[in-house]
Order: structure tokens, then sequence, then C-alpha cells
């Protein structure tokens, strides 16, 4: 006999802010920040060698999303100018890195 399944749009809503899948969120942001980490350029001549690949950080919360009705994580950079790193400043000085792209395509596999 086969097994029968009837899904209720309040249970899925509630597993998608359980503590079980932000904690999940929360290790594959863990992950994306530490390839974020590994591949950040490093300006050494710079006023501030390091302080862009010091400057990541991840966060999780259980009221994300569009509608705020699920479990997210979070990566950032702290860094004022970690959205020149990021997207380029528009002259060949500045080349677009994509450092968070290039992390989350590598690190979020499934790991």
């Amino acid at each position: 006999m086969a097994a029968r399944f009837k899904m209720k749009k309040k249970g899925v809503g509630q597993l998608l802010k359980s503590p079980m899948v932000q904690a999940e969120m929360l290790r594959r942001a863990e992950i994306i920040r530490d390839v974020a980490v590994a591949i950040s350029p490093v300006d050494a001549g710079g006023p501030h060698p390091g302080h862009y690949k010091e400057s990541w950080e991840v966060d999780s919360t259980s009221r994300g999303g569009r509608r705020r009705d699920r479990a997210v994580g979070y990566v950032r950079n702290s860094a004022y100018y970690a959205r020149w790193v990021e997207y380029g400043n528009g002259t060949a000085s500045g080349p677009a890195h994509h450092v968070l792209l290039r992390a989350a395509a590598l690190g979020g596999r499934n790991q």
C-alpha cells in the first residue's frame, strides 16, 4: 500500500521558520564566508592591507525573505569600500573582483 502525504501550508511555513532550518542557513552562510575570505584580494601596498579580507560577517534570522516568512542566512562585508571591490569602480585601476558572487557559486554547493 502506497503512503499518502497531504501538505499543509501552515506546517510548511513553520518548517521554513524553524530553528533547524535557520541553523542550516547559518552553516551555509559560514561556508560561503570562508570561501570569500580565502579568495579576497589583499592590496599589500594600500592604506589598510587585509582589512577587506578580515571584514566578512555572517548572520541569520527566522524572519527573512521578501515576506519575512522564512529563515535566511546573510553574508556581508563591512568594509566601506566592499562595493567597489565587488563591482569595480568603472576604471581600469579598479576592476570588479566579484568575490561574494564567486564565493556563493563555489561554497553554495551541497556541502
